[in-house]
């Protein structure tokens, strides 16, 4: 599955110590499954758990990440080399700044992607270079440890600078929408609700969960509706149809479209799972 192209609403972490839990993680209906090294590992497991990733099966069924210790930790470089060797989409870097997406995307084949979690006041700081570094399919955001880094507290609109700036980062770099943080809401899905709704009015695509019953509630706040999958629909059916090389601006239902339009159509098709790549 292309991970440029397939859903990305709900990335589900797994411990990278509890194989028997892939398979499940894959099953439980989120877009994408993160098999995790860094918080849910204990140091004294980091390096076993990595080396016991090679040749363990791994799912197939949704694109699969690794989210790997930071650079400056003693278990980066030993991590990139194993995400290497797998079979996954690419990798998940913690606490990232630009210097440290480069130092990754040189350790790893060309064809593993790089999701860069912003969760430092550096990171936000300098989110832009972060988000034009090599190889990053998008970025996520990293509210807890921000709070922790910046001595604040997330909550009302505490966080709406940085959420900002990481969503303006990522439409000015080109790449991907970005992921929300996770919500602490396990057994409240009312919580976990308001919490992806949060998201999405800050221009997120998707949000970080971190157990199984967040992802029904994040699925249903970031797929796009009925109304909006028949708009783009119908307008990327009106853009095939014009004449070969007739390219500019053009009228759909009275209203004027040029390429952020057709981007934004594609965006909203993507997130639908009817993913429409093409030139236009």
């Amino acid at each position: 599955m292309d991970p440029l192209t397939a859903p990305a609403r709900s990335w589900l972490f797994v411990p990278a110590t509890r194989p028997e839990r892939f398979a499940k993680a894959a099953a439980s209906g989120a877009d994408r499954v993160i098999l995790d090294l860094e918080d849910s590992v204990g140091p004294a497991e980091k390096r076993a758990a990595a080396r016991a990733l090679v040749g363990a099966p791994l799912p197939a069924s949704v694109p699969v990440y690794l989210r790997v210790n930071g650079d400056g930790t003693e278990w980066f470089e030993e991590d990139l080399a194993v995400a290497a060797q797998l079979g996954i989409a690419g990798i998940v870097l913690p606490k990232a700044e630009a210097g440290h997406v480069g130092r990754a995307a040189a350790a790893l084949p060309a064809s593993r992607r790089i999701v860069p979690i912003v969760e430092t006041a550096a990171g936000v700081w300098n989110v832009l270079e972060v988000a034009r570094a090599p190889r990053v399919e998008r970025l996520a955001f990293g509210a807890i440890d921000l709070q922790l880094d910046a001595g604040m507290r997330d909550e009302g609109d505490a966080m709406a600078y940085a959420r900002s700036r990481v969503v303006l980062a990522s439409r000015v770099a080109g790449i991907a929408p970005p992921i929300d943080s996770v919500s602490l809401a396990i057994d409240d899905e009312a919580a976990a609700t308001a919490d992806a709704e949060r998201g999405r009015r800050f221009g997120f695509a998707g949000k970080l969960c971190i157990h199984p019953k967040q992802i029904a509630p994040t699925n249903r706040v970031f797929q796009p509706g009925e109304a909006d999958v028949e708009w783009a629909e119908s307008l990327l059916d009106a853009l095939a149809a014009r004449p070969p090389g007739e390219g500019g601006a053009f009228s759909f239902r009275g209203t004027m479209v040029d390429r952020p339009v057709i981007e934004r159509a594609r965006q909203i098709l993507g997130q639908a799972g009817r993913a429409r790549p093409g030139p236009g």
